[in-house]
């Protein structure tokens, strides 16, 4: 699906499974040798950040230190693969974990990982460096560019018109934020019938939904246009014309943007996992639309990616861009959006997160002194781990503290749910509401148990969030939501028609009256 996974916010598709708590006897009995690569002076740092996760904290329990081999355990993730850079050089890089659930072949250095979102950044490079050799212009119309299809034009672009800068931003008004991907061997649609909501394509037609311009609104859709216009420009295929543009000057050996891999890299890959701990079927999930989505690569090569932007910046490198286009790159334009990368509170750090189906990946990168990490992990889940290690790695190495959301009533939530279940969730839910308890916490528990097969559980989330916030829409929505994935439609349909009732312009529940109202 490729949406933004957003960095230390576990908002989105938290696999909450009731397990007992962990001990010491619950560790694989053998596990897969672990790779790693370093330069000496770094293994007692790594020991160190290993050791210095923050504990399992449950409300009213001592806390229960874990190492990182027991909480991928209780996140159910397979496999992880970071990378660490500090001072403008890779320090080290570890794998842990095994490929593909329930297997014994080790996670390596190089082993492929999908990079979801993290694509934009790449593809921004190549489309920033096409700009810088004439080809095209970052501001003009991007129609006046494109050949094999054009943004169709409506009443939103009489004034304002898409531009390349406002596609590289989520600016231009498109539509389509993410993309669910295709199973292995299923028809594959060509970029215009992606673009044109065409079957076999599985999502909407790209088109312009809000004035140019005028809003941010992640769209992966504008990055298919992105591909499309870069394609048109070098009429070359899009693998090719990447590896030109950015892979190989940057040395990123180990990566492609061929969807479907070619057997000698599907050999190499990690297989996605999903929240509840089963396999992706097929081991992964195929992603057309290369742009927003299909970068195959490893940590240790998106580090160097970061590196060479770091030293773009300083005027230190012109291998891609120029000192000139990669401080444009690194401005913000659209709310959190530069052009590629999203752009943190502070003004030197840029960052990307990414999930596909059975992948997640983060990459942050402090540009005043070169430093930041890579993680990459094969399941959903991976967010959530990828907190705990950010944090260790900027403590140990002493980088400017950074969002801290361990604490968060999200992550209180989800781990309750995991380690005690559902029942404990409530009740904890039921006490904190007072003090400052968001809606959408419940909410999230409950889609978790859903994706977990938990129905019952989740529907009984969604219940109780529905009874605490019962003037809030997202809740009742959610309810709704739930009841309808349960088969219990009458319900779903009170739900809903008491949301018309208080709002005749909810578009959610309009859509829903309507599908629960015909007839079958």
């Amino acid at each position: 699906m490729s949406p933004v996974v957003p960095r230390f916010v576990p908002v989105l598709f938290l696999g909450c499974t009731a397990v007992a708590l962990l001990t010491a006897a619950d560790a694989p009995k053998a596990a897969p040798v672990t790779q790693w690569t370093a330069r000496p002076s770094e293994a007692g740092r790594i020991a160190r950040v290993e050791a210095s996760l923050a504990p399992l904290a449950l409300p009213g329990e001592k806390p229960q230190a874990l190492g990182v081999r027991r909480w991928m355990a209780l996140y159910r993730i397979p496999g992880l693969s970071v990378t660490v850079f500090d001072k403008d050089a890779v320090v080290w890089s570890k794998a842990y974990g095994v490929t593909q659930a329930g297997g014994k072949d080790p996670v390596t250095l190089e082993t492929l990982f999908q990079a979801a979102s993290i694509s934009k950044p790449v593809t921004a490079m190549a489309a920033l460096r096409a700009v810088e050799q004439g080809q095209v212009s970052l501001d003009a119309n991007v129609n006046d560019a494109l050949k094999s299809w054009k943004v169709p034009d409506n009443d939103f672009t009489c004034e304002q018109k898409v531009t390349l800068r406002r596609l590289l931003s989520h600016s231009a008004g498109l539509t389509v934020h993410g993309f669910p991907g295709y199973g292995v061997g299923e028809p594959l649609p060509t970029l215009q019938q992606i673009l044109d909501g065409e079957k076999p394509a599985n999502t909407e037609a790209v088109r312009v939904a809000t004035v140019p311009g005028k809003e941010s609104r992640y769209s992966g859709g504008g990055y298919v246009v992105v591909q499309a216009l870069l394609t048109d420009l070098a009429k070359k295929p899009f693998p090719q014309l990447m590896k030109e543009a950015v892979l190989d000057p940057v040395g990123m050996k180990h990566s492609t943007f061929e969807q479907p891999l070619p057997p000698a890299l599907a050999a190499r890959t990690a297989s996605g996992t999903r929240a509840s701990g089963e396999a992706v079927e097929g081991r992964w999930r195929v992603y057309p639309e290369l742009a927003p989505a299909g970068l195959w690569t490893t940590p240790s090569d998106l580090a160097l990616l970061q590196l060479e932007v770091v030293k773009a910046n300083a005027g230190k490198s012109k291998r891609v861009l120029s000192q000139a286009m990669t401080r444009q790159m690194l401005t913000k334009q659209s709310g959190p959006s530069g052009l590629g990368f999203m752009l943190g509170d502070s003004p030197d750090r840029f960052e990307h997160g990414g999930w596909n189906d059975g992948f997640t990946a983060t990459v942050v990168t402090l540009g005043d002194t070169g430093s930041g990490v890579v993680l990459m992990a094969n399941s959903d889940n991976g967010v959530l781990l990828f907190e705990r290690l950010i944090a260790s790695i900027a403590a140990e190495y002493g980088w400017k503290p950074l969002p801290d959301h361990l604490k968060s009533p999200e992550m209180t939530a989800d781990l309750l749910s995991r380690v005690k279940g559902a029942d404990a969730v409530i009740a904890w839910a039921r006490k904190t509401k007072g003090s400052g308890l968001p809606p959408q916490v419940l909410n999230q528990v409950g889609y978790g148990l859903f994706m977990s097969g938990k129905v019952e559980d989740g529907l009984k989330m969604f219940q109780q969030n529905a009874s605490l916030f019962p003037d809030d829409p997202e809740a009742q929505d959610g309810l709704g939501m739930a009841y309808m994935k349960a088969g219990k439609k009458a319900e779903a349909l009170a739900v809903y028609q008491k949301l018309l009732k208080a709002d005749p312009k909810n578009e959610s529940a309009l859509r829903a009256v309507k599908t629960l109202s015909s007839k079958p």
